[in-house]
């Protein structure tokens, strides 16, 4: 398996320019701040010292540094702040999360400005509640409630506080107000269609709000093909993270090559999402391997998808119900085959259990 950092270093070689790995001292050299950085001496040295942290991928001792740096700054630092709430949701850290927010509230003075704070404030609750059991489940649900309304009231156009509370009344149990908020995201959203066709599946079948759903993604790939999650509904997806420069990913090819070729004609779509950096590069090696399933460059584990999934290590291969439901991560897993084949059974089965479509009526087929 490819490491973050181990398959980054085996492109060392090609950009020996950054070579922070050998300054572990560079912290001290620290340049002339720029826009949104801590402007005191000492708070810009803290910050640089998270940069070196969060490079070396200590994401632990990076968010300490920034928040360090914030409070050494007199609560001003913006950019301090936004690395250490981006590396605490990446690594799943919810709680800190929240934290970091609400160190950042104090320092915003308008009112879209604090309701954005208290939208994400209230997306960090949710997602600890995902992970939560029982009092404390409850609790984070309600809390995140509490933040998507005060962000309403602070700027109604934040409309994707709608779709947070339809999550959180979902698991809630409030099955009418839920369905209620999803109706008034869709009604206020104009702007994202992939959150759109989620919230529409919720309205319709609220149990999936309750469930771990795959991230929304919406891409082209290589062949000019725009996909989303939502609209490969009913269709078991298969996503594979990999790149050009791993060697295990390049070992594992043929075997998600037969998985690709077994089940087609089925249900079931395979989507590798390379990490490469080198478009060119790519594309001649999936013509070259005949990589005939869809594909789509990511550009780096800081593209898009990888951060959706969280993806720090590659091969990383996910399977995905026709529902839309996220099942665990599979790397090296020998039984994909076996699950897979579970998987798309029960949505062809589901797919043909639904009634037809009502025939055209004979006036209608005669065109008169």
């Amino acid at each position: 398996m490819c490491h973050v950092r181990q398959c980054k270093l085996a492109l060392a070689l090609l950009v020996l320019a950054t070579g922070w790995w050998l300054q572990p001292c560079r912290a001290s050299q620290a340049a002339a701040p720029r826009s949104g950085e801590p402007s005191d001496p000492k708070a810009h040295k803290t910050y640089q010292t998270g940069i070196e942290w969060e490079r070396q991928g200590n994401q632990a001792l990076a968010i300490e540094s920034y928040r360090k740096a914030n409070a050494q700054d007199g609560g001003h630092c913006g950019q301090c702040l936004r690395r250490a709430h981006d590396i605490a949701l990446s690594i799943g850290d919810f709680k800190t999360a929240e934290a970091v927010l609400k160190d950042w509230l104090p320092a915003v003075n308008t009112d879209p400005a604090r309701a954005t704070l208290h939208f994400q404030i209230g997306v960090a609750l949710e997602r600890e509640g995902m992970g939560a059991k029982g009092d404390k489940q409850r609790g984070c649900f309600e809390k995140s409630l509490d933040e998507f309304r005060t962000a309403l009231s602070l700027d109604p156009t934040v409309v994707g506080s709608h779709f947070g509370m339809g999550i959180d009344l979902a698991y809630l149990h409030q099955d009418d107000a839920a369905r209620g908020e999803f109706r008034a995201f869709l009604d206020g959203d104009k702007n994202d269609e992939a959150a759109d066709a989620r919230a529409a599946r919720f309205l319709n079948r609220l149990e999936l709000a309750r469930s771990r759903m795959a991230p929304a993604f919406t891409l082209t790939t290589l062949d000019g093909q725009h996909i989303s999650m939502d609209k490969l509904a009913g269709k078991v997806v298969l996503i594979d993270f990999w790149a050009t420069w791993c060697g295990p990913c390049r070992e594992a090819l043929p075997h998600i090559r037969r998985i690709a070729q077994k089940f087609a004609g089925q249900p079931f779509v395979v989507l590798s999402v390379s990490l490469d950096n080198d478009a060119s590069k790519w594309k001649d090696f999936v013509a070259k391997n005949e990589m005939t399933w869809f594909q789509y460059r990511d550009g780096g584990f800081e593209g898009p998808m990888a951060k959706m999934f969280s993806v720090d290590a590659i091969p990383a291969t996910f399977s995905i119900d026709a529902d839309g439901v996220l099942e665990d991560q599979h790397v090296g897993d020998e039984n994909i085959e076996g699950k897979l084949k579970k998987m798309i059974a029960h949505a062809a089965e589901t797919e043909n259990a639904k009634p037809a479509p009502p025939a055209a009526s004979q006036a209608e087929g005669s065109g008169n």
